[in-house]
């Protein structure tokens, strides 16, 4: 990215959620450098208290957590006043588990491993449709 490109997610808050601190530190990286704010944690239960608490445009969620998966976060998420946008990132390739992920109301669900510019694309047409929106 040159000094004249814009960065893509500039303002937005976005929380990450993977029990990989690889993936979680990698993720976080690639999310700061466009711009976005990021909140992280490694487990399902925080991801619930850190979205109540923080209010993130957008969830990058796997869907192996400790504590509570990924589907019982997305649950959670649906009974809030205002559910955030969510990707949902997982290395399980059934197609039955993207189907209950799109029941809950995930916006996206991304296979591991995940091109970087892939997430960042989507995250930023993602935060874009929601500003027009407002």
């Amino acid at each position: 990215m040159s000094e004249e490109d814009p960065k893509r997610l500039l303002d937005a808050r976005i929380l990450i959620v993977d029990d990989d601190p690889d993936v979680l530190a990698v993720i976080d990286a690639a999310l700061r450098a466009e711009g976005a704010e990021t909140i992280t944690c490694k487990d399902g239960n925080s991801a619930v208290a850190k979205c109540e608490q923080e209010n993130p445009d957008l969830v990058v969620l796997d869907m192996m957590l400790p504590k509570r998966s990924g589907f019982l976060v997305l649950e959670r998420f649906k009974q809030m006043p205002k559910m955030p946008r969510v990707i949902m990132v997982t290395a399980n390739e059934g197609k039955r588990h993207q189907a209950y992920a799109e029941t809950l109301g995930v916006d996206a669900y991304l296979h591991k491993p995940i091109r970087l510019e892939t997430l960042i694309k989507l995250a930023s047409e993602m935060i874009a449709e929601d500003a027009q929106k407002n």
